[in-house]
């Protein structure tokens, strides 16, 4: 979930009301949770945004993660810049797929300098490496544009619709206070044949319809949130072939450590929410996500 702004002074759009402001923020990184019996992978990370007292690399960031039983990521692209830093990654460690795009509230950035159609252009010849698996994150979000930014977000979406068609890649979806747009989009333009909508932000209504149409449904840290009644709702119906674990690092940090920076390696804390809120098996729960994210992904192999 990006802005065009510089990754200093970034901050998640989504997480307006889910992390401490960025004045009073613990900049420490939280402990290591206890590693997971089998391992996962973060299928949306922004490895370009850093957090903390200080930087961390790619390889790092990714030994951090495996030592917990995260044994992969997606980074993922949301302008220009971060897809161009995407492709990059993905050919400096083999821990990384990639997913490239415009985010939607950037949509009406790149039009108004008349620079929309060249840049989504380019996110095609991006899209083209082997290892970028994902057209995202792309869709809609009503929180953060309104007038005729909106027209200009609905074409992009449609455009990157048809690219993930097109280059039979995934789509990954923002969604923020769009759900019944979203739907409707995917539902005029066809979708593509693997949906995965990133940082599920909806209730068991979306949740189900997830469920008829084959969409994956991707939880973050928010799931953790005292206040995420609607999130919880949503994965005690959510098809289990369906579900998907992500970071949105370094956002969204899962409870405990709520408002502290985040990566990969904290996984394990939304996996285990999740294992406790469905009554699920550890385990079990952690071979199901993983064959789910290779079927939305493909192999890292």
């Amino acid at each position: 979930m990006c802005t065009s702004l510089p990754p200093a002074a970034y901050q998640d759009p989504a997480a307006d009301d889910a992390q401490e402001p960025r004045s009073s923020r613990q900049k420490a990184f939280p402990p290591a949770p206890e590693p997971l019996p089998v391992p996962v992978m973060d299928n949306h990370t922004h490895l370009d945004f850093p957090d903390g007292k200080a930087p961390v690399g790619i390889s790092a960031a990714l030994n951090a993660a495996a030592a917990v039983g995260v044994q992969g990521a997606v980074q993922v692209g949301c302008d220009l810049e971060s897809s161009r830093f995407t492709v990059q990654a993905v050919d400096l460690d083999r821990r990384l797929l990639g997913a490239v795009a415009l985010h939607p509230n950037d949509a009406p950035r790149y039009a108004a300098r008349g620079q929309l159609e060249e840049a989504l252009a380019e996110i095609e010849q991006l899209a083209a490496h082997p290892r970028i698996r994902a057209i995202g994150e792309t869709g809609l979000d009503f929180f953060r544009t309104e007038g005729e930014g909106l027209a200009h977000q609905r074409h992009s979406f449609r455009r990157h619709i048809d690219i993930a068609k097109r280059l039979d890649l995934t789509l990954q979806i923002h969604d923020r206070d769009a759900h019944d747009d979203v739907v409707q989009v995917l539902r005029e333009e066809g979708a593509p044949e693997r949906v995965v909508f990133h940082c599920f932000s909806g209730d068991e209504d979306l949740a189900r319809t997830c469920n008829e149409e084959g969409w994956w449904m991707s939880f973050a840290g928010t799931l953790t949130f005292r206040n995420a009644a609607n999130l919880r709702a949503a994965l005690a119906v959510a098809d289990p072939e369906l579900i998907l674990v992500e970071t949105d690092a370094p956002f969204l940090t899962p409870h405990p450590h709520r408002g502290r920076p985040n990566a990969s390696y904290m996984v394990p804390y939304t996996v285990r929410a999740m294992a406790e809120l469905t009554g699920t098996d550890l385990a079990g729960l952690c071979a199901g996500i993983a064959a789910n994210t290779v079927k939305a992904y493909g192999s890292w192999d």
